[in-house]
């Protein structure tokens, strides 16, 4: 039993941590920002650097000493806060308006994008699984292995992909609102995807628990479609007739948790829980919910995911990495780009889209960020990654977003239409 006053040593100690934490991102994030790049390399670079690959290398053991063992499982649980709210906000940002305007070019680009990385993330996987067939003295199914690395291939990340548009000027032309179109479908099938891989982990091949997994999932998205949906209207339509936002605030946090909670317990990853309750939230009145609601989350969140970060990068060790693995790393990389390149430029091409914005639209597709440490995050939690294949993964992930600003092209068309794109996503990390 812990005495008082090492509770109190091991608390001060995690409070002193987040600080840092929230001090190196902010240096690192604004940094990435002359660059010219997302805030979310910088804070990702951050957390690399504060563990052992950077840090690790100086003497007298300072990951070890600012962030100790016993403070890491404290440190994980604040990062998982932060990462069910941001969770929250991208379910709540999806858009049906961003996929109309061109609903059958953004479904033909997400699904070529999805389908030959995917593709290509199995057939990478036959190469890699020999060697990371066991994670903590337990085997790793083939099937396993290679569902998530083509769920990891397939990955686009709509928050950053945003960011780069608005930053590049391309959020209202054409290719801009063909890729955030695309990347919102990528990101829904992306999430589906992962709570398969979930729910395939969790049963370890008794199919009777996986058949039992698919229709409490089922069960579970009817209940959120068809309850939760038009409560949450009723709700919200009275609440904020008479402005009891603070009341408002905490109903959608508690939901949120809650529904992260629901699907944990049904065997499929908790952020899809979370991803689904923002899902089914009222978009109207746009501007007072976002105000009012939205906002306030995403500031909340904005706080808390850096420490996501570190967490994550405490288990990227560049050092551990051999000549075979750095090998890998560029067959992975190759993998990755090829796959949403091509999957992306060749439906683009053929729509009638000219090269250049098609080349552009590839590009744009091909950024991961965020939304692929998150979906690393869930597989080391489930057993599916060894530490080296968590590195060489992340590693992907940062020259996969870093490498889209740079190789984009100036806009030259004019915007599509008279509405804002601006207005219809919000930009964040």
């Amino acid at each position: 039993m812990m005495s008082a006053a090492a509770q109190e040593q091991q608390l001060t100690t995690m409070l002193a941590g987040i600080g840092i934490v929230l001090l190196a991102g902010l240096v690192l994030g604004r940094f990435a920002r002359r660059l010219r790049q997302p805030l979310v390399i910088g804070e990702i670079t951050a957390g690399i650097m504060l563990g052992p690959s950077v840090l690790g290398h100086l003497p007298g053991d300072l990951p070890n000493v600012i962030f100790p063992a016993d403070v890491r499982p404290l440190l994980s649980a604040v990062s998982q806060v932060g990462l069910v709210l941001f969770m929250f906000i991208v379910g709540w940002e999806f858009e049906k308006r961003l996929v109309r305007p061109h609903a059958s070019l953004a479904a033909g680009v997400s699904l070529g994008s999805i389908v030959l990385a995917f593709g290509l993330g199995v057939a990478l996987a036959t190469v890699l699984h020999p060697r990371h067939s066991t994670v903590a003295g337990h085997h790793v199914s083939f099937i396993a292995f290679a569902t998530f690395m083509g769920t990891a291939m397939s990955v686009t990340a709509f928050p950053v992909l945003a960011r780069i548009l608005n930053d590049n000027k391309l959020m209202e032309t054409r290719v801009g609102t063909i890729a955030l179109a695309s990347a919102a479908i990528d990101d829904v099938l992306a999430w589906c995807m992962l709570a398969y891989v979930s729910a395939l982990v969790s049963a370890d091949g008794d199919y009777a628990k996986l058949i039992r997994i698919g229709v409490l999932s089922l069960g579970y998205v009817a209940l959120m479609l068809g309850v939760v949906r038009p409560f949450l209207a009723r709700v919200i339509w009275r609440w904020a007739a008479v402005e009891r936002w603070s009341a408002l605030l905490v109903l959608l946090c508690a939901g949120a948790f809650l529904s992260a909670w629901l699907t944990s317990w049904i065997g499929i990853h908790a952020i899809f829980g979370a991803f689904l309750f923002g899902f089914v939230m009222p978009r109207e009145p746009t501007r007072v919910l976002g105000q009012h609601l939205r906002k306030p989350i995403d500031n909340m969140s904005l706080v808390l995911l850096p420490v996501f970060f570190i967490v994550t990068g405490l288990g990227v060790d560049l050092g551990a990495l051999s000549g075979q693995d750095c090998l890998a790393l560029a067959l992975i990389i190759a993998v990755a780009c090829v796959g949403k390149l091509l999957g992306a430029i060749v439906p683009a091409r053929m729509a009638g889209l000219p090269w250049r914005e098609a080349k552009d639209l590839g590009l744009l597709m091909n950024t991961r960020g965020l939304t692929e440490l998150v979906i690393l995050n869930a597989a080391v939690s489930l057993g599916v990654l060894d530490g080296r294949m968590f590195t060489m993964l992340v590693i992907m992930a940062l020259v996969t977003t870093a490498m889209a600003g740079p190789l984009l092209s100036r806009p030259r068309t004019k915007p599509d239409s008279e509405e804002s794109v601006a207005d219809l996503s919000r930009p964040r990390t």
